[in-house]
């Protein structure tokens, strides 16, 4: 449980921000979305950073529990698998986001879901 608490302080506060950064800016974050996409090196730059990220997560927390510390695992799965795609597969990565910011609300739900996620590991990190 320590570790997943840890987990939970780390990430948090991160998701928190990002989502209400988002949810701030939309047009900011679309320009900056497809800036990053336009750079090759970002692309590789992010998957080398990443997917070493997410398997520090997947190593030190492999928990499939019925509750909320599976979300923690479920995250560095996602991660990791984000970076190695990055690193394999930058071309499908480029189009699934063009794909996604054509979406009218795309920027609104991924920033909702950053920000709710950020919360509940911020709640269950610090105060539960």
């Amino acid at each position: 449980m320590a570790t997943s608490q840890f987990l939970a302080r780390l990430i948090g506060p991160v998701m928190l921000v990002v989502g209400l950064v988002v949810f701030a800016n939309p047009p900011g974050f679309r320009t900056l979305a497809e800036e990053f996409m336009a750079s090759k090196a970002l692309m590789f730059l992010s998957g080398t950073i990443i997917m070493p990220a997410g398997l520090a997560i997947v190593l030190t927390h492999n928990v499939w529990t019925a509750d909320w510390r599976v979300l923690i695992t479920i995250l560095g799965w996602l991660t990791a698998i984000g970076g190695a795609l990055r690193l394999f597969g930058p071309l499908f990565v480029v189009k699934a986001g063009h794909a996604m910011l054509q979406r009218p609300y795309f920027t609104q739900i991924a920033a909702a879901i950053w920000t709710v996620l950020g919360l509940v590991f911020c709640f269950v990190g610090y105060l539960h």
